[in-house]
């Protein structure tokens, strides 16, 4: 970037304004509230420097503490001074009494200490001022907004690796592209929401690296959306069909239906046990159904033959949710999707009575995502890649990722990002890691990272919800990645609506991040969702 003429001095400058947007948009009413900006002695320190000069002009009382000293007469430690702020040094400031009432009374805490050139062991200095913070937010019942500038202070940016007294971040502005190491354990846990920040070191430059793996932002996926011509109507948006549910998980079956819903397909039909059916009619009436052979209130083998006489006008499947895990349900499985490169084979010319050929050998299925128990019970049939439609959407939390894959999660959560391109290149078919920072990805290396991480969405159905808005988007004709990485970005926003709604993530339900998707949705189209 220098060597093209872009300056370090003008890269920190839009750094900073990144960083106070940031606050800004999360602060509705800034003006009086306080701000504590630690800074380190290096660009780090002056990005979180130049945010502070501008929030001090938007009206927020700003106090810039140096935990590590700065050169002598630095124009940015004089320019935030003259906007009014306090400015005290770390060097100066007995016991740490400075920091801690400092930050014991902030609104915002701005974390520009150490940055991308950060290694370990943590110099004791900087560790004890660090472990000082922690020690006043930990004690705090409401804490304040914490923003990290590139990296949370003690995280290795490369690696993901933690010192112990690394500070936790609200959101971290990650400044030119996201840091590998803010998307690997421990790192990811500390990093909170991403968002990357535009530096102006241009995309064009002969040594920026490949743009083959991506952090999502929401003008990436925004052209995305269906099209909703006033003169539509319900096959406009195709037809879902989600086969889920049984005895003991009703409510997955409702779950994924209103995510499906809540997208905007225009049909869902729900194929569910005929044991739960009737109980569950009253909480989805949009819904059309269809009724499943069972037994003992699970689907039994039988059903694929309903369901495969159901498939005309079906334009995406998901099959998966709540269908726990008996044999009666693996039997239904293995016929419904017959044998291994079966699902796209040409559907038979029927000269021949064979009742119990495989029936995706003698009908193509359309579309499919495969989620929850759906997986588990993938993982017992052999080859099981080869007998699902071309690029298949998986929707694998770390558990099922490792029933999948034979590997353990502490295995599959160590690299995500590799994990799930190394996968979904073998198998063939779209991978859908959830979790904090969930990554999509497709066949060929293909990746993007979700900027979600929100305890709203650690609650039980939620994943039932994403992947009926993955369905839903994969109805209406969205190509696969693409609508893996809507109906994951949508879904994460909705949560994080869900919990604003309540002003905190504690008692976030998974239906209520269903109702937030038209919300997130309509943010996205630059239209004001009602304020309820």
């Amino acid at each position: 970037a220098n060597d093209s003429g872009w300056t370090y001095a003008d890269m920190m400058d839009k750094a900073g304004a990144a960083v106070a947007q940031a606050v800004l948009d999360r602060i509705p009413s800034p003006a009086g509230k306080r701000v504590v900006i630690l800074t380190g002695s290096g660009n780090n320190g002056g990005d979180g420097l130049v945010a502070g000069r501008l929030l001090a002009e938007a009206g927020m009382q700003v106090a810039a503490y140096l935990v590590r000293e700065r050169v002598a007469d630095d124009p940015l430690v004089t320019a935030v001074s003259e906007r009014g702020a306090l400015v005290a040094r770390g060097q100066d400031d007995q016991r740490q009494r400075v920091l801690i009432n400092l930050v014991a009374a902030s609104d915002v805490l701005i974390d520009a200490v150490l940055g991308t050139g950060f290694r370990l062991p943590l110099k004791p200095d900087v560790g004890a001022q660090l472990s000082a913070v922690r020690g006043v937010l930990e004690g705090r019942s409401q804490p304040p907004l914490r923003v990290a500038v590139d990296c949370p202070s003690g995280v290795d940016c490369d690696t993901g690796e933690a010192a112990d007294e690394a500070l936790a971040a609200d959101v971290t502005v990650t400044l030119g592209a996201a840091k590998p190491g803010l998307l690997r354990p421990p790192g990811v846990h500390l990093a909170g929401r991403l968002v990357v920040a535009d530096i102006g070191i241009g995309r064009q430059l002969e040594d920026w690296p490949g743009g083959d793996v991506g952090l999502v932002s929401m003008d990436d996926v925004r052209a995305w959306l269906p099209e909703r011509p006033p003169d539509a109507h319900k096959g406009s948006f195709g037809t879902a069909l989600i086969v889920a549910g049984s005895v003991n998980y009703p409510g997955s079956a409702l779950l994924a239906g209103r995510g499906a819903y809540r997208v905007g397909t225009g049909l869902v039909t729900l194929a569910a046990p005929g044991a739960i059916q009737s109980a569950l009619v009253a909480g989805l009436p949009e819904a059309t159904w269809i009724v499943l052979p069972e037994e003992l209130g699970v689907i039994a083998k039988g059903a694929a033959d309903v369901l495969m006489s159901e498939l005309g006008r079906v334009t995406a499947l998901l099959l998966g949710p709540g269908l726990g895990r008996e044999q009666s349900t693996r039997d239904f499985l293995e016929r419904f999707l017959g044998a291994p490169g079966a699902g796209a084979s040409r559907p038979s010319l029927g000269f021949v009575h064979e009742p119990e050929a495989p029936l995706a050998g003698r009908r193509g299925l359309p579309a499919m995502v495969v989620d929850a128990d759906g997986l588990r019970l993938l993982a017992e049939l052999p080859e099981w890649p080869r007998r699902l439609p071309e690029r298949t959407i998986l929707t694998p939390h770390p558990g099922e990722m490792a029933a999948l894959t034979g590997e353990t999660v502490e295995t599959v959560q160590m690299d995500r990002l590799a994990s799930a391109r190394a996968w979904a290149e073998q198998w063939g078919h779209v991978v859908v890691l959830k979790g904090a920072h969930t990554v999509v990805a497709e066949p060929g290396g293909r990746a993007s990272v979700l900027p979600f991480a929100t305890a709203a969405l650690a609650r039980a159905g939620t994943g039932d919800v994403l992947a009926g808005a993955i369905v839903g988007l994969r109805a209406q004709g969205i190509a696969p990645y693409e609508a893996a990485i809507l109906g994951a970005y949508l879904h994460g926003r909705a949560g994080e609506l869900a919990a604003e709604r309540w002003g905190v993530t504690d008692g976030v339900l998974a239906g209520e991040v269903a109702e937030r998707l038209p919300a997130a949705i309509a943010e996205m189209r630059g239209t004001a969702p009602p304020s309820s």
